[in-house]
């Protein structure tokens, strides 16, 4: 809800309006507040209100040139037009080649102001002209660096939201595309969007979406992120529950299959709801090559998640409690390289882990030139001095960088983050119980996947043998002749 000084009608007094701009925007040396006078006799007073930082530098003072843009008014340059001439064109025609509105109250001329318009105001009037003369500097379309494919489009979204949108709709060219637009009503005023594909996504699904978003409104909301977040089902699992792309043609994509898409002013990531288990182990370029050798390796993908979580566990319940399981040739090697290590399997890996965690860290903030120089270098350097100092053993060096490397291998970070947060409560189940604590730590977490829903929808319902959509384009991927005959079904 607003509150009631944002509902403050405009006066008709011009001073009380410049008394009461000045205060609304005091110490904010970017806002300029120009006072002038025009008519025959110079007895009609206006002023002009703009954000110096957001408007076209060369429209930043050009009232006069506003007002030649506006058809019938080219008497504006000799300064004869009078405030009832521009009363009666802005009330019966206001047509202008740039984007004008009348304003009633001080809340609008606030959200104008804060978005690049310059509002005016008249003497005598009691509404305010918007025009949009905003110009803030976009970084121009390139491919996304986190989603790079060597085969498909090179188009990634950018900061700007309308720019965002012509990359969605010139791919989905059907009226059937919706979008939605919504706005916070807080300190941030940001404008968000949410599209989806009529027909395509399930009436449920799309109402609980809705619910959802209507109820962040009075959020501070700087990204996509932040909604993600907001509307969430389950903010304790690791498991992340929507997917965030920068790839318009992976937007589409999306869409198509029935999902929502949310896009904010001002970032490039766009959120894809709901996101579920099987999706995040999809990449655009599995749809970009032969599907013989993009089923191949999702497998691998899926493989490579699940040593990221068991990898380090299955080494210590093995090591720890089922040596018998091991060959006796492995055994006495592993025997011989963890002679003098000081600490039990568990506390070694944990010491492993922490360094590699704090490696990746580090070359993800330093500058990306020396960044993974610094990454690279320092595990070779912390590994060999690990294993001469006697605090690891070169096994657990391996199956810690295999683990890594494992984790590397999903196409969605913040998925791989998750499976680096369970491999610690399996690795402490190993130490205590052995194979055991390793299977019951599996149970619980696919009872607690099997429990997870986003937007009502399972987690792991994509994960089904229904209608054979697990072999389709699940686990594996068939070729597109088989794959559209299958969701058109």
């Amino acid at each position: 809800m607003s509150s009631a000084k944002e509902e403050i009608a405009i006066n008709k007094n011009l001073q009380d309006n410049d008394e009461y701009i000045r205060n609304l925007y005091k110490d904010c040396d970017d806002i300029k507040i120009q006072y002038f006078q025009f008519g025959k006799n110079y007895n009609n007073e206006a002023i002009v209100v703009h954000c110096d930082s957001l408007v076209q530098e060369e429209k930043s003072n050009l009232l006069h040139q506003i007002i030649k843009d506006m058809p019938d008014f080219e008497a504006a340059l000799s300064l004869s037009i009078s405030i009832d001439e521009i009363k009666t064109f802005f009330e019966n025609k206001g047509v202008s080649s740039r984007p004008v509105q009348l304003l009633k109250n001080y809340s609008e001329v606030n959200g104008k102001i804060v978005n690049g318009h310059m509002v005016i105001f008249l003497n005598k009037w009691d509404l305010a002209i918007s025009i949009d003369t905003s110009s803030v500097e976009k970084r121009s379309v390139a491919e996304p660096q986190n989603e790079v494919v060597v085969v498909g489009p090179r188009e990634g979204t950018i900061e700007n939201l309308q720019k965002n949108l012509g990359l969605i709709r010139s791919r989905l060219k059907t009226p059937d595309l919706k979008f939605c637009f919504r706005q916070t009503e807080n300190k941030s005023n940001l404008k968000f969007v949410y599209g989806y594909l009529s027909g395509a996504v399930k009436p449920e699904v799309l109402e609980e979406f809705v619910s959802r978003i209507d109820r962040i409104k009075d959020e501070e909301i700087l990204e996509t992120a932040y909604i993600a977040e907001l509307i969430e089902e389950s903010t304790i699992t690791p498991f992340p529950q929507y997917r965030f792309t920068e790839r318009p043609d992976v937007a589409a994509a999306s869409l198509l299959e029935g999902k929502i898409i949310v896009l904010v002013e001002g970032t490039g990531t766009i959120v894809i709801c709901p996101g579920l288990f099987n999706e995040f182990f999809q990449s655009a370029s599995d749809y970009y090559q032969r599907s013989s050798f993009s089923s191949i390796i999702r497998l691998v993908r899926y493989i490579g998640f699940f040593l990221s979580i068991a990898l380090p566990s299955i080494y210590i319940a093995l090591t720890t409690f089922h040596s018998e399981l091991i060959p006796t040739v492995l055994l006495i090697a592993l025997l011989d390289t963890r002679e003098g290590i000081p600490f039990p399997a568990l506390i070694e890996a944990l010491i492993m882990i922490f360094f590699f965690e704090l490696l990746q860290e580090a070359g993800i903030r330093l500058p990306k030139p020396i960044g993974s120089t610094v990454s690279i270098v320092g595990a070779l350097i912390i590994g060999e001095a690990s294993i001469n100092a006697g605090i690891a053993s070169p096994i657990m060096v391996v199956i810690i960088g295999l683990t890594g490397i494992a984790s590397f291998s999903i196409p969605y970070y913040d998925f791989g983050f998750a499976a680096r947060l369970l491999r610690i409560p399996l690795m402490i189940l190993a130490s205590i119980m052995g194979g055991f604590g390793l299977l019951i730590g599996a149970l619980l977490i696919l009872l607690h996947l099997s429990k997870l829903t986003v937007l009502k929808e399972p987690y792991l319902g994509s994960l089904t043998l229904k209608n054979g959509s697990l072999l389709k384009d699940g686990l594996i991927r068939l070729s597109y002749k088989k794959l559209l005959r299958h969701k058109k079904l």
